[in-house]
């Protein structure tokens, strides 16, 4: 029987003391177990993605020293195999670094892997730094069990549509009995069922058990759930880790099959999926709580125009940080209604925020009238509407610097795709939560959040009112956009198309088909389109916001912006 430890840990990028006191402390707990195998996440030494920090020297260094001293912590725990990814220098020739998997046992490396297939799509870079490791199979004998070694992407081309190697077919070719893949693998909705329908199919066609480990935590726009598991041909999915939360556990496995560390059947999945707005509340909150820490903010300021972006950005706020830690400012200028005010109130009011109040008419009234002054003009109109928004983002940017607060920017997918939003106003701040959720998204997340706390977070005042920014006497955001019923199955469409779940795919894909059937419908579409395009230099310029889609704006889609298409 193979014992063996799963450290689902939470690293940061560069913080090489933590990460490592966290895998020697894993390992010591994994020892204390009478584990004969712990396994850590990808690059759990320096943090996954580290990016272009992998071509400072002094990372580098840091990364060296850090990984020699959970060698040396390995001594003193006989007959444990603790299984690292880390950076590995390159002698030879191509880039200089691989990433790397090193299983060590007593202060000694006994197996070595890189990484094979280096993914450079959608949200990866890792064919930037890495030199992809040679195509052969790294395989270690452990308790009777032929362990073979597979880091993230290596796994995801078994049926070989992404690349021309199969890591996963050489290790069936070299006898390996248990896969053991270790990955940094982020989230996003659907994700969690693409990985166990694709592993198991794998398993299924090779004979092989695996045993995938992930790493958690929010880094920047990313968020990794863990979510590590195992499945086997004979019991398909039998255990799966914590989500959204680090976690550490024991299992064995002998004759093909996982077990519980006291030899009884390993359970089965600790959580069944999750409703798609419960999974958008768990990712962005963990996104948000790391964001925060990581850049040492410990509290948060959100511009509460009392709509339901601000809304659900402050009741999100307040669950992730704590309502104590979440202040809300409303800004009332001669377009706002008594409503919005009113609706700031009663939300701050039941979530336990703080609410401040500061009118902005004076001070867009000052701006008229120097406009006036200087250029022999009176403002009016959009450039009006826009002077109010960035009032506000002003006033916003002071809070936030005059008390350390983090600025949380409000916007939804769908009024950034197309731009409904204002540079320099409602788009300031250092962190979007919103960002990746379409406008319909919005008010289903928001519903979800009433629905789970069994009374009002959110008003149903702020629920049901016409969406509109009150920059103009009765101002609805109708005005300039479609129904947001209508907007986002474009959206869905244009932005995402096949990185949609199946069915999210179809459903998008027959609504366009049948707008496009009629000239307006026609024209409608395409005015979206332009409209998306026209605005990539906007999104350039915007805070980074939570992925919870397949295709995020950031670094998951990368459009020029100086372009005729």
């Amino acid at each position: 029987m193979l014992r063996i430890a799963i450290a689902q840990l939470n690293p940061t990028v560069g913080d090489f003391d933590g990460n490592a006191a966290q895998i020697i402390e894993a390992m010591q707990r994994a020892a204390a177990g009478r584990a004969d195998l712990v396994a850590f996440p990808e690059l759990a030494v320096c943090g996954y993605y580290p990016g272009d920090l992998l071509e400072e020297s002094r990372f580098l260094r840091n990364m060296d020293a850090a990984l020699e001293r959970i060698i040396v912590a390995t001594r003193a725990l006989p007959g444990l195999t603790a299984v690292i990814g880390a950076v590995r220098r390159n002698p030879g020739p191509g880039k200089p670094l691989f990433n790397a998997l090193l299983a060590v046992r007593e202060g000694v490396i006994v197996a070595e892997y890189h990484k094979q297939l280096l993914p450079v799509y959608g949200v990866f870079d890792d064919g930037r730094h890495f030199e992809a490791g040679p195509e052969v199979a790294c395989v270690l004998p452990l308790k009777g069990v032929r362990v073979g070694f597979l880091i993230c992407e290596d796994g995801w081309n078994d049926d070989l549509r992404s690349y021309r190697v199969n890591p996963f077919q050489k290790l069936a070719d070299a006898g390996a009995q248990l896969v053991l893949s270790i990955n940094a693998s982020p989230s996003d909705v659907g994700k969690r069922a693409q990985r166990h329908s694709l592993f198991q199919a794998a398993c299924l066609r090779r004979d092989m058990a695996l045993l995938y480990v992930n790493q958690v935590g929010g880094q920047d726009q990313l968020v990794y759930d863990g979510a590590s598991f195992a499945m086997s041909p004979q019991q398909g999915l039998a255990f799966e880790a914590a989500r959204f939360a680090p976690d550490f556990q024991q299992l064995a496995f002998e004759d093909g099959r996982f077990l519980r560390d006291d030899g009884s059947n390993a359970s089965r999945p600790v959580e069944d999926a999750l409703p798609t707005p419960e999974f958008y509340r768990r990712q962005i909150i963990l996104g948000l709580r790391d964001y925060a820490r990581r850049c040492g903010f410990e509290r948060v300021v959100v511009g509460s125009s009392g709509g339901i972006d601000s809304a659900l950005t402050i009741a999100l706020a307040a669950e992730a940080l704590g309502p104590q830690n979440v202040v809300a400012v409303t800004m009332p200028s001669m377009f706002s209604s008594a409503g919005s005010v009113d609706d700031s109130e009663t939300l701050c009011q039941t979530l336990g925020v703080q609410l401040f109040r500061h009118p902005i008419a004076d001070l867009v009234r000052e701006f008229e009238d120097g406009f006036a002054t200087a250029f022999g003009a009176p403002l009016r109109g959009l450039p009006l509407e826009n002077l109010q928004a960035r009032v506000r983002g002003a006033v916003l940017m002071e809070y936030s610097n005059g008390f350390g607060a983090l600025l949380l920017t409000t916007g939804n997918k769908s009024e950034i795709s197309v731009g409904y939003c204002t540079l320099y106003g409602d788009t300031n701040g250092g962190l979007g939560l919103i960002g990746d959720l379409y406008k319909t998204e919005v008010y289903a997340l928001a519903r979800h959040l009433n629905t789970t706390a069994g009374r009002a977070l959110i008003p149903a005042t702020v629920l049901d009112k016409p969406p509109s920014a009150e920059l103009a006497p009765d101002q609805r955001d109708t005005d300039s956009l479609p129904p947001y019923e209508v907007l986002d199955e474009i959206l869905k469409w244009h932005i995402e198309g096949d990185r949609l779940p199946a069915p999210e795919a179809r459903a998008a894909e027959d609504f366009v088909e049948s707008l496009r059937a009629s000239g307006e419908g026609a024209a409608l579409v395409e005015r979206i389109c332009r409209l998306t395009a026209r605005n990539e230099y906007k999104r350039r310029q915007s805070p980074p916001v939570i992925r919870v889609r397949a295709r995020a704006f950031g670094s998951g889609r990368q459009i020029p912006i100086a372009v005729k298409y």
